[in-house]
């Protein structure tokens, strides 16, 4: 293991902190611009879907070149890409091209420069961060861009009340020429071993190995069968909370930002909680703990009447999110083999992104037909209801326990 992995771990997470900043900008305006100006469920699912289902389709490659090539060129990259995107769609917002399915194109287009991104940054962190190291690591990085997410938000709103969107885009474009700049000029980590070795097999006898130790794997299969439930039923409470807010409570932009500022308060108290605590001996209890919570949340946010009890809700929300997601993680950089993490995560990134459309397929158009306020209560229930079909599955509660090996 790298003696420097302190430093280029910082290194590494503060360019990415920086993407990330320019990224939300863009994702919140893109998302509040579209939901004031149309107040339609059917334009915010047309935009979901732009946004998700090209990384669906690129996942598989992008998992095997994660595998086979540099890590830190491909995020790169996937930056370069997004960026370049979103340039193009300022310089034509500024010349008076406005139309709402511009904005579709470029998210699509975002959307393959995270599906490159996301398996390569999964694969990544074990490369250089000891693996007693991930938990606190991963953590971190939960609490950093939590406070990201909390100053993103508030920057986003303030802005569209003072600019024109495509100022927004703008900042996107510098802070992702940034992050390029740091990670090409201060970043200095050999490749992982398969990269640097000629590639003797195919993209697609790579890619169906992945997937063939993904169906051979007893706990990574049966918890992306949950992922994959836990993304649909979740879809609601992701997506359709804003629309809510606006129909129910006013279509204020401060209101969207509050909710945003909630949860990201609240997601940030959540990465320092797992960064202090660790969670329980077996991290699968942890993951339980935090459905549990998120099922009672998303029920809560369909039933309450006040606003301010809404943004409790909200934070409690946030607060449980790193507790699930750090230790889902974890479990996957810590009993994955290294050749074969990237193509782990893009498979993970695959059902992320094609789950949450599909759910989206289904709950956005019934929430112009009735209150997104019942499709709240009724997905709430079933991940409550979930947490307990997860405690009790034994392979996933073995799987937990604390080895250096999974059980293939």
């Amino acid at each position: 293991m790298n003696k420097n992995w302190k430093k280029d771990t910082t290194i590494f997470l503060t360019s990415q902190t920086i993407s990330l900043f320019g990224s939300m900008l863009v994702q919140y305006a893109i998302t509040w611009y579209i939901t004031l100006k149309t107040q339609s469920g059917v334009m915010m699912t047309i935009s979901i879907i732009c946004g998700f289902l090209p990384t669906f389709f690129l996942s598989p490659f992008a998992g095997v070149w994660a595998d086979r090539y540099n890590r830190k060129k491909l995020i790169i990259l996937s930056d370069s890409l997004i960026a370049i995107s979103t340039f193009i769609l300022a310089i034509l917002f500024f010349r008076g091209y406005n139309a709402i399915w511009m904005i579709f194109v470029v998210s699509a287009i975002r959307a393959l420069g995270s599906g490159i991104q996301t398996p390569a940054i999964g694969a990544f962190l074990p490369q250089i961060v000891p693996e007693d190291k991930l938990t606190k690591v991963n953590a971190t990085n939960s609490s950093i861009q939590s406070v990201t997410m909390l100053i993103s938000p508030m920057l986003s709103g303030a802005l569209l009340n003072t600019v024109d969107i495509e100022a927004i885009f703008f900042i996107d474009v510098i802070t992702a020429a940034i992050a390029v700049f740091i990670l090409l000029i201060f970043l200095h980590v050999p490749a992982h071993s398969k990269a640097l070795n000629k590639q003797t097999t195919s993209y697609f006898n790579d890619m169906a190995e992945g997937f063939k130790y993904i169906k051979n794997h007893s706990y990574v299969k049966r918890f992306f069968l949950f992922c994959g439930i836990f993304n649909i039923l979740v879809a609601p409470a992701a997506f359709l909370t804003p629309l809510q807010v606006a129909r129910s409570f006013g279509d204020d932009v401060w209101r969207l930002t509050a909710i945003e500022i909630t949860f990201s308060i609240g997601m940030m108290v959540g990465g320092v909680i797992m960064a202090s605590w660790g969670g329980f001996k077996n991290r699968i209890h942890t993951m339980i703990l935090s459905s549990f919570v998120i099922g009672i949340c998303t029920f809560a946010l369909g039933v309450v009447p006040n606003f301010s009890i809404y943004l409790s809700f909200m934070a409690l929300f946030g607060v449980v999110m790193p507790i699930f997601n750090t230790p889902a993680t974890v479990l996957l950089q810590e009993k994955v083999e290294e050749d074969f993490l990237g193509r782990v995560f893009s498979v993970l990134g695959m059902i992320s992104s094609i789950m949450m459309p599909l759910g989206m397929l289904v709950f956005g158009p019934l929430s112009d037909m009735i209150k997104i306020e019942w499709l709240l209560i009724g997905t709430g229930l079933l991940l409550f209801m979930q947490g307990f079909l997860m405690l009790g599955s034994k392979v996933l509660v073995e799987a937990g326990e604390p080895c250096s090996k999974t059980e293939l």
